[in-house]
């Protein structure tokens, strides 16, 4: 199976630990990503990956096309992350001879027929892009900023083909790259003269090759000739894509001797130009997280200092009935709430979820994600959110018996299945979709059973485990008596009513982390590289602290308006953070994205709906247990009979 492929995320933790106790290794490479030195005139297997598209989001394997095959196609092993994204990689035709520059090097010929020219033109339409790797690299085009003079932007892999009107023509046609010319840049090693590649490039072009007499393998163009040292500089004769069109595929390869190290190969693709709005926008949540800290700290050292001083003077029982705010509904403020088990189940949810994006930020941060390292961050949270399963199992169980539950088995198996079956299950409608339009983005039904097994084979004995031990342990105690009778809640404010300050409480967290969603949707949707883990850590730092104090500067309204039905209003407050986050993704559509077909509209709500449930359930999380420990707090000072 595809999830068995891939060296998992705890192997190599293993291996990170038995080279630190080494003393006698200096340095260590993550599995699979350890440099590969070659002497001159080494083979060099390129690889084909998945054809691509901002307009559609339907990957689709390279061979779907009717471009120059091996004798015989090989699969390269894919790992779980590789496989749910789409990746397909397969060997190709291209086979590169280490510092041994190449001119005009025919691969194939190709003849068009109805079906293979109407695919090339849907491909071009849509804008697809065609992606290769050399030696676990990318293939980029370097790109030259129009903005910024000596900026160079790479984008990953090169257009299936382009469209074009002939001067004095109105008809539009469509034209097929098959001439690319591939740069290998490599590091050289002066003591062994072994060399190590750290980039690849690739200028496509469109050119009608033309040659004398029949088609056979010694065949010599005149188009591009090495022997005349005739190059491809340009596309003005174009290679058009038409019914019964003979297309011949050629290219070229240079290699180039570079300063930049292996270890510093990918810097160029990661640069950052645009660092400052990073920066920018950890300010500016910090700004938000020092107004909302100062707003905790006056509540907590000043109002609730001084409420429970003069609340534990008081002596008859007639002053206390004259007093107002949170403390009247002492007797109150700890009854269990509506629908007591729902709340448990999403609560230990929130737990899992928080622990394996902590996990998984903390392993990316360590460079164990980095993007040599294809399919690994998916992989790392798939792995790491069937584990945390006995972290779910734990909370959820612990919290069901403080609220005096007595079925922990129930809570076990809802918690089990509940939040991971409503995910499962519009992620197989979505898959369904994908493989109705044919596309290699279709997860197999092999890695839909690991993804099964995963899940009822150890989430699900992890989750009853993690009850079990939960609700072994002690109730927590309750710091103040709950009435048998109800407390009347009296008629609120109107910024009071739940649902307008619900929806209040979610802006805030939504602030700290805008300009961040704006750069991951950006290097999910449109296929750019995205390695600022080092950002991104803050501003979950700072959600996670904006979460807690606004909920809690709520709660805190809400208990001197005598309501004391925060339990689940503590979850929702934080938790509609992702009310705004999915909106923002529907703005986001509509302003960056070029997508114009239902299907691939459908897909992108439907996946930005499945991430703003997980964000909803985390954040939420976060909000309910900074009031459960608040209210705990504050009524735990205060002196009643």
């Amino acid at each position: 199976m595809a999830m068995l492929r891939g060296p998992s995320v705890e192997i190599r933790i293993l291996i990170f630990a038995c080279v630190l106790l080494n003393v006698n290794v200096h340095s260590f490479y993550l599995p699979g990503v350890a440099p590969q030195d070659f002497q001159m005139g080494d083979a060099l297997m390129v690889k084909v990956n998945k054809l691509t598209s901002t307009k559609t989001q339907l990957p689709y394997s390279y061979y779907s096309l009717p471009y120059c095959r091996p004798e015989k196609i090989v699969d390269s092993a894919e790992n779980l992350g590789e496989v749910l994204r789409g990746d397909r990689i397969e060997n190709s035709p291209f086979v590169f001879k280490m510092r041994e520059s190449q001119m005009c090097a025919a691969v194939c010929r190709v003849k068009l027929d109805k079906k293979s020219a109407k695919a090339l033109k849907e491909k071009i339409v849509d804008e697809y892009r065609v992606n290769m790797i050399l030696d676990n690299l990318p293939l980029v085009v370097p790109v030259q900023r129009p903005d910024q003079d000596n900026v160079v932007v790479y984008q990953h892999g090169f257009h299936v083909g382009l469209k074009g009107i002939f001067v004095g023509k109105k008809e539009e046609k469509y034209f097929i790259h098959n001439h690319l010319t591939f740069t290998v840049r490599f590091h050289r090693d002066i003591e062994t003269d072994s060399s190590r590649i750290v980039g690849f490039e690739v200028k496509p072009f469109s050119i009608k090759h033309e040659y004398d007499g029949e088609w056979n393998e010694k065949t010599r163009l005149t188009t591009c000739d090495p022997h005349t040292k005739r190059a491809v500089t340009n596309s003005e004769s174009p290679q058009e894509v038409e019914e019964g069109s003979e297309i011949i595929f050629t290219y070229d390869v240079d290699f180039q001797e570079s300063e930049v190290k292996w270890a510093s190969r990918w810097d160029t693709y990661l640069l950052m130009a645009d660092d400052q709005i990073h920066w920018f926008s950890i300010v500016n949540s910090m700004m938000i997280v020092l107004f909302l800290s100062g707003m905790v700290a006056m509540i907590m050292l000043r109002t609730l200092y001084r409420d429970i001083s003069n609340y534990n003077q008081l002596e008859t029982h007639e002053e206390v009935l004259e007093e107002t705010g949170w403390k009247l509904v002492h007797g109150d403020v700890f009854r269990p709430p509506e629908n007591p088990e729902l709340l448990c189940v999403y609560a230990g949810t929130g737990v899992q979820c928080f622990g394996m994006i902590l996990v998984t930020m903390i392993f990316a941060c360590l460079g164990f994600l980095s993007p040599s390292n294809r399919g690994g961050l998916m992989t790392a949270m798939l792995l790491l959110w069937v584990f945390m399963g006995l972290l779910a199992g734990y909370a959820s169980s612990r919290l069901y018996k403080t609220l005096r539950g007595t079925e922990w088995k129930k809570i076990a198996l809802r918690t089990a299945f509940m939040f991971p079956a409503t995910v499962f299950v519009a992620f197989f409608v979505l898959n369904a979709i994908i493989w109705g339009q044919k596309s290699s983005g279709a997860v197999p039904f092999g890695t839909m059973f690991a993804l099964v097994v995963l899940w009822f084979g150890i989430s699900v004995p992890l989750v009853f485990i993690g009850s079990y031990i939960g609700f072994r342990k002690p109730a927590l105690e309750d710091p103040v008596k709950t009435n048998k009778i109800p407390r009347q809640v009296p008629t609120q404010a109107w910024y009071m009513n739940p649902i307008f300050s619900i929806l209040i409480g979610g802006i805030l967290p939504f602030g700290a982390v805008f300009i961040e969603l704006f750069f991951i949707l950006t290097s999910i949707w449109l296929h750019q590289f995205y390695y600022i883990f080092g950002f991104l850590f803050i501003v979950f730092i700072i959600l996670i602290i904006t979460c807690a104090e606004i909920t809690v500067v709520l709660c805190y309204f809400q208990l001197c308006s005598e309501d004391y039905q925060w339990w689940w209003r503590s979850y929702l407050t934080s938790g509609s953070s992702a009310v705004y986050l999915f909106l923002y993704a529907a703005f986001y559509f509509y302003t960056k994205l070029e997508i114009t077909k239902l299907v691939s509209a459908v897909l992108y709500f439907g996946y930005m709906l499945i991430v703003s449930y997980v964000f909803f359930v985390f954040t939420g999380a976060i909000g309910f247990y900074a009031c459960f420990w608040f209210t705990r707090l504050i009524y735990s000072s205060v002196k009643i009979d």
